[in-house]
């Protein structure tokens, strides 16, 4: 499987230690940064690009997922989610992480680098690499119906009330 990082400063040294875990398990590792350190660098174009790298190998056909972290990693997860396809799962626990993928097929998951050991983090972040959706008929159909919602602004059968103004 190809996965896509992107971090912060914050999850810096982590994303090291992910990459070269990662690859020892034989997965593809796309790093789209940062590649320094810099106290004051800004997550989103790490965080977006990522998510960006999901999609295009996913509409290829390839088998892909995301990671983001940060500090906290809510900041990535949003980073993440501005792009059109992108369901991004802050992760925290194994429930959260195996939950993201059996129930929402989640594609990228957010972790906070500074809110777990190494230890933890990289343990929550295989579980949610190694989970499959459970293609049941209830998630499947609430997941399409978030996809409607992006595609169009409605949801067909449902009331969605209609933004009138972007914050």
């Amino acid at each position: 499987m190809r996965v896509h990082l992107g971090t912060d400063h914050a999850g810096l040294d982590f994303s090291k230690h992910l990459k070269g875990h990662l690859e020892a398990q034989g997965h593809e590792v796309v790093d789209h940064g940062p590649t320094s350190y810099d106290p004051v660098d800004d997550y989103p174009s790490f965080c977006i690009n990522a998510a960006v790298g999901v999609i295009n190998d996913q509409s290829a056909g390839l088998e892909a997922l995301g990671v983001v972290f940060g500090g906290s990693g809510n900041g990535e997860q949003i980073a993440a989610n501005e792009v059109r396809g992108v369901r991004a799962a802050l992760i925290w626990n194994e429930s959260t992480a195996l939950l993201a993928r059996q129930h929402n097929d989640a594609n990228v998951c957010a972790i906070g680098a500074r809110q777990h050991t190494l230890q933890e983090a990289t343990q929550l972040i295989d579980l949610f690499l190694a989970e499959p959706f459970s293609q049941e008929e209830r998630h499947a159909r609430r997941i399409a119906q978030l996809a409607e919602y992006e595609a169009t602004g409605t949801i067909a059968g449902h009331q969605v009330d209609r933004l009138t103004a972007r914050a």
